[in-house]
This record gives structure tokens, sequence and C-alpha cells, in this order.
């Protein structure tokens, strides 16, 4: 910015030299030679020798009038000429030198001036990460830029305490929620308990334990959604290969259960981020591509160190799905198939793992496969130690599941 006043100043001052120099040349030409002057002009020079000796003439060079006046004009042309190089020449030079202090002036009150607006711009770069407890306080004369800083930080002030007051929201619906459908369960699963339970009894009993599972599965999706929706607060290293390992594990009982093969590839990679709901992230990606699949059907998974991401790719066999359909799957709510039909889940799967993605500063992309079914890839930012270092080393725990990572070194 500084640099580009700069230019501003010396072209403005090279304009304005240009037109003192045509406005001197138009009154130099329009100045006319005395003509009564050139002509009343004595003839003869008298020349006093040191000696004392008597004066002596010298003959005029230009005897002739019209040879007199032509060399004042050449004169008048000579000095014309000159007075206009002198001009360009001592004005360029001043003009450099004036330039040279401008912008040395320029550069040191634009750095004051802009002061305020970086100390503001670091502020918000640091709020932008998640920090809402950062303020301003910009201190000096109440000017145009200590009311924008004052209306920032009160801005910060109604945010932060919007999040807190949300965050204390999340907690006491987790616990109001969930007490009634605890209640509901044991009361169902203690009149089923008796032996002489008939028979439409337990059936009755069984739909109500599904309906009320399903609200507690469509209660923790959208807790967790809310809360996966902000900024990591506390990330530590994870080792995501051994996050995948784990659930892919704990996964294929269900899968062969439901005649589904699942195919792993799984590579060292390391994350920076939390490691519930990495967690979470993969084990609703590794659901959905076996709930929705064929019978027979496979599932790959494949975790590894991409082109400088860590890159998480699960892809299944399944129907055929249209690409304009793909964008919606992540909206909350949204199935390909029934809402009513579908029990298996809340429609909050992909949401979830959307906003995980987005926590992570991570990149998902979602493809149909031509044979039917899709792929999904998540590339994550690679760990090192200056990373973990910068972000944070304390594990958390939360909804009391430990959080497997690791303290940077």
């Amino acid at each position: 910015m500084t640099a580009l006043y700069g230019l501003l100043f010396l072209l403005i001052g090279a304009v304005l030299l240009g037109i003192t120099a045509i406005l001197l040349n138009e009154r130099l030409n329009d100045q006319a030679i005395n003509t009564g002057i050139v002509y009343s002009a004595p003839a003869t020079q008298a020349i006093a020798p040191d000696d004392g000796t008597a004066v002596r003439g010298t003959p005029d060079p230009f005897p002739d009038a019209a040879e007199r006046l032509q060399f004042a004009e050449k004169l008048q042309a000579d000095f014309r000429e000159r007075t206009m190089a002198s001009l360009l020449q001592q004005g360029t030079l001043a003009l450099s030198a004036v330039g040279v202090v401008g912008v040395w002036l320029a550069w040191g009150v634009a750095g004051r001036t802009l002061r305020p607006l970086q100390q503001i711009t670091t502020t918000a770069q640091r709020v932008a990460h998640g920090n809402l407890h950062e303020r301003i306080g910009l201190d000096g004369p109440h000017d145009e830029l200590r009311d924008l800083a004052d209306t920032f930080d009160d801005m910060l002030s109604r945010l932060d305490a919007a999040f807190h007051s949300q965050k204390r929201f999340v907690a006491n619906a987790s616990h109001e929620l969930r007490t009634p459908l605890s209640i509901n369960r044991t009361l169902i699963e203690v009149a089923l308990s008796h032996p002489d339970v008939p028979d439409q009894t337990v059936r009755l009993g069984t739909q109500l334990l599904d309906v009320n599972n399903r609200h507690e599965r469509l209660i923790e999706g959208l807790l967790l959604l809310a809360t996966s929706e902000h900024e990591i607060a506390d990330p530590t290293i994870v080792r995501l290969d051994q996050v995948t390992q784990r659930l892919i594990t704990a996964g294929r009982p269900a899968a062969g259960s439901a005649g589904v093969e699942i195919r792993p590839v799984i590579e060292p990679a390391r994350v920076i981020g939390d490691a519930v709901l990495l967690e979470r992230l993969i084990q609703n990606l590794l659901t959905n591509a076996v709930n929705y699949n064929i019978a027979c059907g496979v599932v790959g998974i494949r975790c590894e160190e991409l082109d400088g991401t860590v890159a998480l790719t699960i892809w299944n066999t399944g129907p055929l799905i249209d690409d304009h359909e793909i964008d919606g799957l992540y909206e909350p709510f949204r199935r390909l198939t029934d809402r009513i039909d579908s029990v298996r889940g809340s429609g909050l799967g992909l949401s979830i793992v959307r906003s995980i993605a987005a926590a992570h500063h991570a990149r998902i992309t979602t493809t149909a496969r031509r044979d039917g079914g899709l792929e999904t890839t998540v590339r994550f930012p690679p760990a090192d130690a200056t990373a973990g270092l910068t972000m944070g080393s304390r594990t958390r725990r939360r909804g009391g599941v430990d959080a497997e990572g690791e303290r940077p070194t």
C-alpha cells in the first residue's frame, strides 16, 4: 500500500512538473525581441588598455541591422533551450529527492495508521480458530478505528455468550432427553422379563423397544451433530490407521451377518484432531457402507498417506445412485429410502460425517460408482510434531469414552 501511495505521489509530481514545463515554454515563446534595444546598440566598443594608451575602437561584428536581429533571435532560442533543460533536469532531481522522502514518511505514517488494523486482523485470525475469548482491547483516541475495535469486541462477547449458552443447552438437553428414554427402556425390559407375559405383549414390548432405541439414536445423533460443528478445542495426534483397524474388527460380525465382506488396506497414518469424533466419522461411513449394500456385497476401506495428505476412502457395492442425489445425502434426515421404512438409522449419519470433517479442516468427496454404490474419500491435513505442539496435546474425555491420541513430542 505504501509503494502504491509513493507511486501515485511520483506520478502527480511528474504531471505537475510537465505542466510547469509546458507553461514556461509557452511563456518563453511568447516573449518577443525588443528591436529598439537591438537597433540602438553602439556600433563600436571602446577598450581602454591597462597601459594608459589611447582608446581604440573595435568594429561591430554585425554592422547590418538584419544580421543583428537574427543574432538576437539565436540568443533568445539558446536561452530558451538552456532554461527548459535546466528546469527539467533540476526538477527531476528535486522530484526524485522529494519522492524518496515522501515514500519514507508515507511508510512511517501508514505503519502507524494501519497498526490498529493489523491488531484487529490478528485477533480475528485467532478467533477464527475457535478462541472466542480473545479481545482486541485497542487503546488510543476514540476515532473510527477505536470504534471498529470496540464493536468487534462487543460482537465477540455476544458470540462467546451465545456459544456458552448453546453448550449449556446441549448438556441440559442431553440429560433431560435421555433420562425419560432410559426410564421407558427399563420399564419395558422389566415388563418383558416376567415369565407369564403373553405373546402379544412381548411383540408390543419388542416394538416399543425398537422405537425407543431409534429415539435414543436420534437424540444422540442430534447432540453429536451440535457438538461436532464447533472447532476442535483440544486436538491431539491420532493414529487413524489404528482407529480404522479397530472399527473394522468390531464391525466384521455385523457385516458377516448381513452377507457383506470387508476388504481393508490399512497403512500407517496420523492426523491431528479429536479421536472420539474421528472414530464416529469412520464408524458412520463404515456402517452406511454395510447397511446400504446388496446381498454378498463388498465394502472396501483404505487408509493411507497420499500426496501430502491422509486419505480415508470407503466404497461399497449397492444400488445405482444418480449423481444429483449425492449432495442431498449429507443433509439432515435425508435418505435414499423411505423415512418410515428406514429404521436402521436416524438420517444424521452423513450430516455428522460432514460436520466432523469440517471441524478437522478435511475435504470430503463422494462419487457414485458405475456398478452401484458410493465411494467416499476424506482427505485430512497431515500431522507433524510442530502442528501437534501448536494445536495442543492433552487427551480429553467426551461422552464417557477416552480419546485415543498421542502426546506430541
